[in-house]
């Protein structure tokens, strides 16, 4: 049975559309239901004890899960699940043959995982249960622990948005237990074959990856590689104490499987690419008998390497029953006699079967999307070409069938991540296209995974660049080869494949004909400012491969590859799609470039769905897209294309489309005009000590704070003593009484940096000394400051805090000389626990538009401040964690 241990990712989505052209041979036109509406059944699973195969189904036009004996026909098979407007995104069963699936709301990404039981569907569809019944925060599954088998491991980010804690949940009550908090940047857990949890990883604030064996509360480094290499464990070796890893750690190209030691620290190659072409691909592994059956790389083709001679004969009897298809394992029983495996090519989305080994015995369960005809799908054909510097890239040509290949118009579809790539199969937006009479190329171009660190390095901070050459030269050598017609060149993408759309139509203004781009980044500099908190561990490495918004260059060079700053450029035909909950390129993107090209008169069609994030889910939507987007394409392209809508999808296309006279971006916040909040109470004269830590790097800093509020010549001073092995932190800040306004500030951090500095008249006065040089400070703040400075958390208590109390307010930053804007939310009330005691707090989130987020708790009674926490982006994701003493 294939590794119960699942880590959800949400891949990034691409989408594609058509022209036509006078091809009299061609197949006629497919209905485009049949590519993007509903599959009839998919996504077979078989229980561990063979008794049930669950699968996804439409109920009321929706995808749900749905389950059946493993002898009786689908038609008697029971729904699970009743999602009325959002399919159910994936599912598993737990070992004790319970379904577990994940759902977020309307593309948030804010998952949670429900259970439901299927011995309860004979009474109608089971109620399912939230196991971690949280709101807007991520939930990631670890591993599903075979000896426990009503548990689960999971990480919910709900104290700090950027990290996941980690949890036990009780599947059959959905009692969480926490068992980590994490502090310490880790980014998974490694449990071994007895579910003993015994690895952990970590992201350190330089990029790099940590791999920690665990004792207990020690945590001991192991294994490292820096931020362009992975290293990444697979999982233990038969033995329990060696752990297979995927690593390109070193001076070596590809990566490659190796054991690894965690006690001698031993490393030992396994395997690399025999062919010494690709990266090592997967490994699959016995559940039985924990041996290593296969080790596959994704080459032109995967390619399949059996290291167990009775997986290879099975693997040999169904190719000799289901010839000219690749063969997939899925699921199987607990004794691996049963197996739900499938069958696919290029021209066949799929067909799934139970595989009965012991009996030599296949039996057809059901065929993806039965009603679409192959005879009407083209072949996809792995070519090579040369960019502008020489390097070879790698891409999938699909030529439409019934043509001579040449003269076609050409989509380009470039993909998303960039760090993925686009392998050879049934591919649907290559098929769709197809059909309607294009040539469709799917270039892996620098930066895309799978093809050595140097492949993936020579993308680094190539955005628009070289990376876009890539998709250029592509078009060239289709032309240069009589394949594409020059005049009708078209370009679709989504996420990466969005912005390189854009790229396309900025930086090479006269090579496309139209373009169609999907969740595309417009301006690579607010991109990078507005990733998901839970991203955190992943911003050094964003900044590597992509350029460091935070240096004056690197500002500088994403500017320049930003197409909304090129949009003068664009001549092509536009089409903008967005959905309204992205939480990874965020509407602002699309609502910027769709309003620079308004302002410039220039034409632009915009489609946005207010119930989808990056990418479009419900099949509505991608109907009621792709029956414009194919119109628009054919338009331009002369390519063919349907006339005929659905009702629904009609319907859907009038609401999701949107008018760019019509389209605001969101108000920026007048600084100047931003009022103070006003505090309703009074600070109180106390002296507090505090525990405090900070975890950077893979070291905790320990330290103590000594805190004192205390009235004097008629305003408040708060004083600050931070006390750590090097030396004394000490900082005083001055308020005004009543409005709690700051008057002074002064800091001295060892002496290697100090500042002094007041506020008058709108300005802070004062100087700064940083290695020994004096300079002065004299900026206009433009406004006035609130909780600012030492004391910052005390004077927020001051606030008439409620549930949902929201606010915002100005901070200054001495040390980087500009003004900040703090948001402010009540988050809700909940028990916190540190060593002066247990209270009920307020929990405040605090977000700044540079990156930093802080938690406080603020005790309700007394509205004394018990705890806080800072991921501090400034200082490479390091986490301040201090709790109230006495």
């Amino acid at each position: 049975m294939s590794k119960r241990t699942l880590i959800f990712t949400i891949l990034a989505a691409s989408f594609t559309f058509f022209s036509m052209n006078s091809f009299a041979q061609m197949p006629p036109l497919v209905d485009r239901e049949l590519f993007f509406g509903n599959p009839e059944i998919t996504g077979a699973q078989i229980s561990p004890d063979g008794k049930y195969i669950a699968f996804i189904r439409p109920l009321n036009d929706v995808r749900n899960v749905w389950v059946k004996g493993v002898n009786d026909s689908f038609d008697k098979a029971k729904p699970l699940t009743e999602e009325k407007k959002r399919p159910v995104g994936g599912y598993f069963w737990s070992w004790d043959n319970k379904i577990l699936f994940v759902k977020d709301n309307d593309g948030d990404e804010n998952f949670n995982v429900w259970s439901v039981n299927p011995a309860d569907a004979n009474a109608g569809i089971p109620k399912a249960t939230n196991l971690t019944n949280s709101k807007k925060v991520q939930t990631q599954i670890y591993a599903v622990p075979e000896s426990e088998p009503d548990f689960i491991y999971i990480g919910i980010n709900d104290r700090a948005p950027a990290w996941h804690d980690l949890y036990k949940v009780k599947i059959s009550t959905g009692e969480k237990t926490l068992l980590r908090k994490n502090t310490d940047r880790f980014t998974g857990w490694v449990f071994d074959n007895a579910d003993k949890l015994r690895l952990a990883n970590r992201a350190t604030d330089t990029g790099d990856t940590e791999i920690l064996k665990v004792d207990g509360d020690k945590f001991t480094k192991i294994y490292s590689c820096n931020v362009f290499e992975i290293c990444t464990p697979v999982r233990f070796h038969k033995d329990n104490k060696r752990v297979y890893m995927e690593t390109n750690k070193g001076n070596t190209d590809l990566a490659r499987l190796v054991l690894f030691d965690p006690e001698t620290l031993k490393e030992e190659l396994v395997e690399s690419d025999p062919l010494n072409r690709v990266d090592f691909g997967s490994a699959i592994f016995s559940e039985l008998t924990d041996e290593l059956i296969l080790t596959t790389y994704n080459d032109d083709r995967v390619r399949r390497y059996w290291k167990d001679k009775t997986f290879e004969a099975d693997y040999k009897f169904l190719q000799s029953k289901l010839p000219d298809m690749e063969i997939g394992l899925g699921s199987s029983t607990k004794d691996e006699n049963l197996w739900i495996v499938s069958a696919y090519s290029d021209i066949e989305p799929g067909s799934t079967y139970l595989f009965d080994r012991r009996a030599k015995q296949l039996t057809k369960q059901y065929t993806i999307r039965e009603k679409l005809p192959r005879e009407a799908l083209s072949p996809m054909k792995p070519i090579r070409y040369k960019s502008s510097d020489g390097l070879e890239i790698p891409a999938y040509l699909t030529v439409p069938k019934g043509t001579s290949g040449k003269n076609l118009p050409l989509l380009v579809i470039p993909h998303g991540g960039p760090w993925h790539r686009d392998s050879w199969g049934f591919a649907a937006l290559a098929q769709f296209f197809a059909n309607r009479g294009y040539a469709v190329l799917m270039p892996n171009f620098r930066g895309s995974t799978g093809y050595g660190k140097k492949f993936i390095d020579a993308g680094n901070n190539q955005w628009g660049d070289k990376m876009q050459d890539d998709i250029t030269w592509g078009v060239k050598h289709l032309i240069n080869e009589g394949v594409a017609d020059p005049k009708r060149i078209g370009i679709l993408g989504g996420s990466y494949g969005g912005y390189a759309t854009l790229a396309g139509v900025t930086y090479t203004p006269d090579l496309y004909a139209a373009a169609v781009a999907i969740v595309a980044p417009s301006n690579l500099n607010t991109l990078l400012n507005s990733i998901p908190p839970y991203w955190e561990q992943a911003r050094v490495m964003f900044h590597k491969r992509m350029g460091d918004p935070s240096t004056p260059e690197g500002k500088a060079q994403l500017e320049r590859q930003s197409p909304l700053n090129h949009v003068g450029k664009i001549k092509t035909p536009l089409m903008i799609v967005q959905g309204a909950n992205d939480p990874r390129v965020k509407k602002s993107e699309s609502d910027q470039i769709v309003i620079a090209l308004r302002d410039r008169n220039y034409p632009v069609q915009y489609i946005l769905a207010d119930d989808e994030g990056h990418g479009f889910q419900r099949p509505v939507n991608n109907l009621a897209l792709f029956a414009e987007a194919e119109k628009f394409l054919a338009k331009y392209l002369k390519g063919r294309y349907q006339e005929s809508v659905t009702d629904d999808a009609a319907k859907r296309l009038k609401e999701i489309t949107i008018d760019p006279k019509t389209v605001k971006m969101a108000e920026k916040i007048d600084l100047s005009k931003l009022p103070a909040p006003k505090p309703t109470m009074d600070l109180k004269a106390e002296r507090l000590t505090y525990q405090a830590s900070i975890a950077a790097g893979g070291q905790t800093i320990p330290m103590t704070v000594a805190y004192e509020v205390k009235e004097e010549n008629g305003a408040w001073t708060i004083t600050e003593d931070v006390t750590m092995l090097q030396g004394v932190i000490k900082e005083k800040s001055v308020f005004e009484k009543e409005t709690l306004m700051l008057k002074r500030r002064s800091f001295d951090q060892m002496g290697q940096m100090k500042a002094e500095y007041e506020i008058k008249d709108g300005k802070a006065v004062g100087s700064m000394t940083t290695g020994g040089q004096t300079k002065s400070i004299s900026h206009d703040l433009g406004g006035t400051l609130f909780a600012d400075g030492t004391g910052s958390h005390s004077i927020i208590a001051t606030l008439p805090l409620a549930e949902n109390y929201a606010t915002s307010f100005r901070n200054y930053d001495a040390q980087t000389n500009r003004v900040k804007t703090m948001m402010l939310k009540v988050a809700g009330v909940e028990k916190v626990k540190v060593p002066a005691g247990e209270f009920d707090a307020y929990k405040i989130t605090l977000t700044s538009d540079d990156g930093d987020n802080q938690i406080v708790w603020i005790d309700k009674a007394n509205r004394r401040v018990v705890k806080a926490t800072a991921v501090l982006a400034q200082f490479g994701g390091a986490i301040l964690t201090s709790e109230l003493m006495k």
